[in-house]
């Protein structure tokens, strides 16, 4: 069968994305010093750890009585938790992520793409199973998992605003969620309901462009949605300002709420600023939420 040419085109546009952006992603995760590994807890695992004083109803196997013998307590010989997660991504793909509001500064979705994979080089190096929430990409380790991964992220969206996918989320598992969050908010509390039923817990990760904090419209001025569904048109945005920016704060209210009603963290990354801050906070968030 021969591919049609609008599907050749599209290939041949993604296989061209892929190269420059697992190369950024590879050069984002080597510029973050991460220090000691996050998942470093005690339970199964043949690499010893640490003592730790005994404590009620730890067992006459796990106490190490050649330490205990130097002191007058008893002490359990820890070894490091090395079994693999598993960590479901997904990225936002909808036509709002598209947005920039200056020539010199990234799309939101180039930022969220490239945060995204970088945290699946640090994850697939560790050991991890990374793969994409809504189970077209199930988790796996490796190198050729990241191709994979920035393959599927490079695919946009034609809706204005994205709705977290819920399906294939990772028993026990972690999930990283990240978009500018501007749309309908019942699916992000239904993406939460649904990974708490799973025992998964995670980040999310809001992406906004400066503009849309700070809004710095004035006079006539013309909104439109970047799917082009929505438009206004005002004389007077200046006076919009307040209203949008407290609307904004709600907005951010809400998904702190929603967050720690399921025990996830959350915070806001502006494309103005570096994304190394950001990917540090998002493996250790993630770290945090095992």
């Amino acid at each position: 069968m021969t591919a049609s040419p609008d599907l050749r085109a599209r290939a041949e546009t993604l296989g061209a994305t892929l190269p420059p952006l697992l190369a950024a992603a590879d050069h984002l995760a080597q510029a973050v010093v991460l220090g000691d590994h996050g998942r470093r807890r005690a339970g199964l695992g043949d690499e010893f750890w640490q003592y730790r004083p005994a404590h009620a109803g730890d067992g006459a196997r796990g106490i190490d009585w050649r330490r205990s013998a130097r002191s007058d307590a008893h002490f359990v010989r820890e070894r490091e938790w090395q079994a693999a997660q598993s960590v479901a991504l997904w990225v936002d793909p909808a036509a709002s992520m598209r947005f920039s509001g200056a020539k010199d500064r990234p799309t939101k979705a180039d930022r969220a793409r490239l945060l995204a994979l970088a945290l699946a080089v640090l994850l697939l190096r560790g050991g991890e199973r990374v793969g994409l929430a809504g189970g077209d990409i199930a988790p796996r380790s490796g190198r050729a998992q990241a191709e994979r991964l920035a393959l599927a992220l490079a695919e946009d969206s034609a809706e204005d605003y994205g709705r977290p996918e819920v399906g294939g989320l990772p028993h026990h598992g972690r999930v990283v969620l990240i978009s500018d969050f501007l749309g309908d908010l019942a699916g992000v509390e239904a993406a939460l309901e649904a990974a708490t039923a799973r025992a998964a817990r995670g980040v999310l990760l809001q992406v906004l462009d400066p503009a849309e904090e700070d809004f710095p419209f004035d006079g006539r001025t013309i909104f439109e949605s970047m799917g082009g569904t929505l438009r206004h048109e005002t004389r007077r945005a200046g006076d919009l300002r307040d209203r949008y920016l407290a609307r904004l704060a709600e907005r951010k209210a809400r998904l702190a709420e929603l967050a720690a009603a399921s025990g996830w963290h959350v915070t806001t990354h502006h494309t103005g600023t570096a994304p190394q801050p950001a990917l540090l906070w998002l493996y250790r968030a993630l770290e945090a939420a095992l």
